[in-house]
């Protein structure tokens, strides 16, 4: 059962990258994080989202079943720190995160 779901996971991770909604291209996606880590670093936002990442994967993967504490706090905070997500479902935000 795990190794399935990490298979398919994986799948639609690849998915995901590929078919990103429009969130990703907004503010809240990967060009404003850039502009804001100038160094290189991960700012203490990203590390939220990034952190999200393994939660995300399985959420999507079990269309929705599996929510896990880490998505939870980054849904929160994509919620309350870009206007454009607030319209945006969990299953688009968590795939906004694997696209990330």
């Amino acid at each position: 059962m795990i190794r399935t779901l990490s298979i398919l996971a994986l799948f639609l991770c690849t998915m995901a990258a590929a078919h990103a909604g429009s969130f990703a291209g907004t503010s809240g996606g990967a060009s404003s994080a850039g502009s804001s880590a100038s160094s290189g670093s991960t700012s203490g936002d990203d590390k939220v989202v990034l952190a999200a990442r393994d939660d995300a994967a399985a959420f999507v993967a079990s269309d929705g079943r599996i929510h896990g504490a880490r998505l939870e706090a980054a849904l929160r905070h994509l919620r309350a720190t870009d206007p454009g997500a607030g319209d945006a479902s969990d299953l688009q935000l968590a795939r906004a995160i694997l696209a990330r």
